[in-house]
Parts: C-alpha cells; sequence; structure tokens
C-alpha cells in the first residue's frame, strides 16, 4: 500500500476514536444523578401504579379499628406500591369469612377462630372447613375481659345465671369465645339473657344497668374498660381452676393472664383471666414479594406503629409464629427464615 493509503487509513481511524470519545461524553452528560436509596422503603412496581388493599379491623371502640389504622399507616409510607385502606368490621369470625370469599384482602382474627375455620370445627363456621387464606404472623396478646361493676353483686361468672349479658357482636371472636367460657361454668345459653352488641354498646349498658356483665377481647389494659371505670367501678370476673381446665378442652389455646390490680377502678388485686392471640390474615393469592414486605415492615417498625397504638409496643417478631396453627404465606414464611424465627 502506498504511503499516502496508509496516512488516509490512520487519520479515518483517529475520527473514529474521537466520535466514539464524544459520544460516550454525551451520553454520560445526559444521565441524571440517582437520589440515594431510601433503604426502610420497598421498591415499587414497574409500572409504578399501586395495588389497592381492603384491611377488615373490628369495632372502632376496640383494639383492632384503631391497631390496624397504625398498622396501615406504616404500610402505607414504607411499602411502595400499595395503598391499604381499613374497614371496621364485626371482628373474628366475620373477618375470615370476608377473607375467604375475597371480599377484603387483610383481616385481624383470633387464632383459636382461625383455626376453628380452617378445620371446619365449633358453631362458627357451621361445620364447613375453610382453607384458602393464609397466616402473616401474630400481632398482639388478646386478653378476655368479662367485667360487671363493682357494687352489682356478682362474684364469679357462675353468679351470671338469671343475668342480662352482653357476649360480644355476632360474627365476633368475643361472642364465640364467650360460649365456651360460660358453658365452662355451667351456664347455657337458656340460662341468661342475652344482649349481643359491641363493646360500646357494653359500655352504655353497664352504665346504665341494661347489662349486667360484658365480655370483650381486648388488648390490657382496656381503653374501653378504663372508661366505664371512671364514673362506675368495675370487677373483673376471673377464669381459672377447674373452670379453665373445661375451657382448654374447647378452647386449646387459651392461656392463663393476670389483669394487675389496680390497673382499673374498682379492681384493686390481680384477676386472673385468659388470652389468645391477634394474627394477621391474608387472602392466599396476595403476590409472595408483596406479602413479604408487608410482614417485614410490620415487625421491622413497632416504634412507629406504637406512636398511633401502644399495642405496636407488643408486636414482636419472636413471638410472629406462636399459636399459628393454620398455613402460613410463603410472602411471611420468606421474612422469618431470613430473621431465624420458627
Amino acid at each position: 500500500m502506498s504511503e499516502g493509503g496508509i496516512k488516509v487509513r490512520k487519520s479515518l481511524a483517529l475520527l473514529l476514536v474521537l466520535v466514539l470519545v464524544l459520544s460516550l461524553g454525551l451520553v454520560g452528560c445526559g444521565q441524571k444523578e440517582e437520589a440515594p436509596k431510601d433503604e426502610t422503603k420497598t421498591e415499587a412496581p414497574a409500572d409504578g401504579g399501586k395495588m389497592e388493599l381492603a384491611f377488615a379491623t373490628g369495632g372502632t371502640s376496640g383494639t383492632y379499628y384503631p391497631l390496624g389504622g397504625a398498622i396501615a399507616n406504616v404500610w402505607n409510607d414504607k411499602v411502595e406500591g400499595v395503598n391499604v385502606t381499613i374497614q371496621p368490621a364485626g371482628a373474628s369470625v366475620e373477618n375470615i369469612n370476608r377473607v375467604s370469599a375475597g371480599e377484603v384482602d387483610l383481616v385481624l382474627a383470633m387464632n383459636n377462630i382461625a383455626d376453628n375455620a380452617f378445620k371446619g370445627e365449633g358453631k362458627s363456621f357451621g361445620g364447613k372447613a375453610i382453607k384458602n387464606f393464609k397466616a402473616i404472623g401474630v400481632v398482639y396478646p388478646e386478653v378476655i375481659h368479662c367485667i360487671t361493676l363493682k357494687d352489682s353483686g356478682i362474684n364469679s361468672i357462675a353468679d351470671l345465671k338469671g343475668k342480662a349479658i352482653n357476649p360480644g357482636p355476632p360474627g365476633s371472636g368475643t361472642f364465640a369465645t364467650a360460649m365456651p367460657i360460660l358453658e365452662a361454668h355451667g351456664i347455657t345459653p337458656k340460662d341468661f339473657t342475652a344482649k349481643p352488641g359491641s363493646f360500646s354498646d357494653a359500655v352504655a349498658g353497664l352504665k346504665d344497668g341494661n347489662i349486667d356483665a360484658a365480655f370483650a377481647v381486648v388488648s390490657f389494659p382496656s381503653s374501653a374498660v378504663l372508661e366505664i371505670a371512671t364514673t362506675n367501678p368495675v370487677k373483673v370476673l376471673e377464669i381459672k381452676g377447674d373452670e379453665f381446665a373445661k375451657l382448654q378442652e374447647t378452647v386449646p389455646f387459651a392461656a392463663p393472664f393476670t389483669i394487675t390490680g389496680g390497673e382499673y377502678n374498682g379492681q384493686d388485686t390481680d384477676a386472673t383471666t385468659v388470652t389468645l392471640q391477634a394474627v394477621l390474615y391474608v387472602k392466599e393469592d396476595l403476590p409472595e414479594e408483596m406479602v413479604y414486605n408487608l410482614t417485614k415492615q410490620m415487625y421491622e417498625n413497632t416504634e412507629e406503629i406504637a406512636k398511633g397504638h401502644a399495642r405496636g409496643k407488643q408486636i414482636n417478631v419472636k413471638n410472629a409464629l406462636a399459636g399459628v396453627t393454620t398455613p402460613v404465606h410463603p410472602g411471611a414464611a420468606k421474612y422469618y427464615e431470613e430473621v431465624g424465627v420458627k
């Protein structure tokens, strides 16, 4: 090749190198610097949309509704790609039926009620097994309160024979648990006047004398009981001894719990009652990654939840599977495997 041809080829090669360098520089200048990633948030869906999730809780006077709201606020802040809206509801029995029917996506329910539904046992579900829901994990311990007024002359649950009782709203875990408690004390539905309703109804009924006693499955201390006791000193009717043993035959998840004396006006000494577990359940077909994120953010932001409701302090991942007998959602199971919870 001639010397002139070689020079031309060298010039072309140099020109191509310069064009390539220039183009790379322009591309680099056109890129925006990424903002620092918030490690406390999960990633949004690729399309940027949000999935609307309905969260059924309980009555507005109980624990489920305000605590559910505090949890939902954390999810909406921390889990990108979801918008969780809470709904008041009749609580455990109603909630399991609704999540099974696909009417809602998440629910709070008592572990014994969910176990009954899954096995098709007890009266609440008509003997029909409900299988299409999954557990996320324990939220907090629920305490059975059987309350009467201090000056009522009623000293035990056995004394409720012939009395007017609010056993909780029909379709609630309170109602479903109150009945075996009464039966363990020798009281059948024919032995008392049932005035079912919410605990707001119970508060009003005890104050105006329309009922003699009321059941509630709530956190301890209960704001509703504190409200009653402010103007009407209360008495906690105990569940212990042989009656507790009989109760465990039908409610095997029941465990003893001490209501501390002095917490409620009128109840000056410790009283033994029963505790169960409030558990978060979901539709079985919710995406695994979404449920993983919901689980992670709930258990890792308990202080934030507690700002919205005091029971947030009782949410503890170490207890997440205690008393859960129904299948756990794969997304939640993934998180528990990561943090070593079994």
